[in-house]
């Protein structure tokens, strides 16, 4: 039996065909465990860690970081007894890997035993001129199916280049580190990625890394530097030729175009559904929650309570919680029968979700059973969630099933929202930013803590009565988390 062992990309569940390959943990020749997390894949729910299927040593890496590959393709090869006698596992004579008629090793077309450097092949060729070789790379005289296969690369679109303006890739005097004008820059996807997303021209880059490939320090460092258009005087200020010259390059040359898959292509896709199926209504309630800030205060003094998040959120969330306890119909969804056969389903548990934003989209992982959890275990999940969500270790099962969730826009300094409803929820409550204002309190304008609640509902399970209840629940339990326990108890 081959000691050799290939690893296919497994099914992750939730109906997910495909994923992306974000980042390898490993590399050819390492050593690794039973269950040692391999690869990062990012689906259309999450980014998550593979674990290995089998202990040994990494043959291979079938697919490059940035690949997407679909359920079932072999990503990794690992040998299973790398401590075996080479010689274990010899193939009969004739059979592929053996020896073939003459001595030769017989081997597929493009697979053969390396005894080239790979090389890169000149991205134009000059007419008439004689072929340089690299300093250092092996001629290549056996027949193609013994060599190492060159590696190709996409072709630069570049004007001709003179005879005697070779580039330094067609002369071999390529030095590390140094950009070649007209070709592709040398950088991981996931470097190109970063790029994207911090606007940053791979082109005006000199790499620092191995054979002049960019980094992501090269790019982080490029980020951080003001563009130079900033730092020039306007095109209008620098005569008219100037002005006409900026103007052209205000076109497809100066735009991004990021491609939308992943967690975001399915966020966008489940938005989309959500807007144009259940009928949205939103009502709004401002509350006065300087009380429930000064709770947040004393419990923070508590011995029990000094390591532990506590944060406005965490109030808002028991409040939910016991507000839905008081109108289950807010804790349902519409099951669409196509017809007569329609149905609300009102949930007995609350699956709590806390909307994220993450670098790769907006994600809502859940609390399971929110509802049986006390005070100090609700904001123990709640810091698990925010940070599992941070790091990207979120998995599908964490965001599915939920049933309420909590869209906190209050950390990004805004009031409030009119937020879609997930797909099978029925209601969901943005938090806005809790701010000192003036306010009437027991007859005088004092300053207080007073924020802004925004509730969406589908209009088809939940009528206004039952919304507006709900939210003033919410907002009472916020106004005085003492008293609402107290009388609703």
């Amino acid at each position: 039996m081959s000691r050799i062992k290939e690893f296919s990309l497994p099914d992750l569940g939730e109906g997910l065909t495909e994923g992306e390959i974000l980042k390898w943990l490993v590399s050819v020749g390492d050593t690794i465990e039973l269950n040692q997390p391999i690869v990062e894949i990012e689906t259309e729910k999450a980014a998550v860690e593979i674990p290995a299927k089998w202990a040994g040593r990494v043959s291979s890496l079938c697919c490059a970081e940035g690949d997407v590959v679909a359920v079932g393709t072999p990503i990794i090869a690992i040998d299973t007894d790398p401590s075996a006698a080479p010689d274990d596992d010899d193939p009969e004579p004739g059979m592929i890997g053996g020896t073939a008629p003459g001595g030769r090793t017989a081997v597929l077309v493009g697979y053969g035993p390396k005894n080239t450097v790979a090389r890169r092949r000149p991205r134009k060729a000059i007419p008439g001129a004689e072929p340089v070789v690299t300093p250092g790379a092996v001629v290549e005289t056996e027949p193609a199916v013994e060599t190492e296969p060159v590696v190709e690369t996409e072709p630069a679109v570049t004007p001709e280049p003179l005879p005697e303006t070779r580039s330094a890739v067609e002369t071999g005097t390529v030095v590390a580190g140094a950009a070649v004008a007209g070709e592709r820059p040398l950088a991981k996807p996931p470097v190109r990625r970063l790029a994207k997303d911090l606007g940053v021209d791979l082109y005006g880059l000199t790499g620092s890394g191995p054979d002049g490939s960019i980094s992501r320090d090269d790019v982080r460092r490029a980020g951080r530097q003001p563009a130079a258009s900033a730092r020039e005087p306007a095109a209008s200020d620098r005569g008219p030729a100037a002005a006409v010259r900026g103007a052209a390059a205000a076109g497809p040359g100066r735009e991004q175009r990021v491609p939308v898959k992943g967690v975001r292509r399915l966020t966008a896709a489940n938005m989309v559904a959500s807007a144009f199926t259940a009928p949205h209504v939103t009502e709004f309630l401002t509350v006065d929650m300087t009380r429930s800030i000064r709770a947040l205060d004393r419990l923070r003094r508590l011995p029990d309570w000094r390591d532990v998040r506590v944060s406005p959120l965490l109030l808002v969330a028991k409040a939910v919680l016991v507000a839905l306890s008081r109108s289950p119909m807010i804790n349902s969804c519409w099951v669409d029968g196509h017809g007569d056969t329609d149905e609300i389903v009102i949930k007995e548990y609350v699956n709590l979700g806390i909307a994220a934003a993450t670098p790769r989209g907006l994600i809502v992982p859940n609390i399971k059973d929110a509802g049986r959890l006390g005070l100090r275990d609700l904001a123990d999940a709640m810091t698990e969630l925010v940070g599992t969500a941070r790091d990207g270790r979120t998995t599908p099962a964490d965001m599915s099933g939920g049933t309420f969730t909590i869209t906190n826009v209050g950390v990004f300094g805004v009031d409030t929202g009119t937020p879609i409803l997930p797909p099978g929820e029925a209601a969901i409550l943005a938090f806005g930013a809790v701010r000192e204002m003036p306010w009437v309190h027991k007859g005088k304008i004092k300053k207080r803590q007073v924020t802004t609640l925004g509730l969406s509902f589908d209009h088809r399970v939940i009528d206004g009565e039952s919304g507006s209840r709900f939210l003033s629940d919410v907002g009472t339990f916020l106004a005085d988390p003492g008293a609402a326990v107290l009388g609703w108890a």
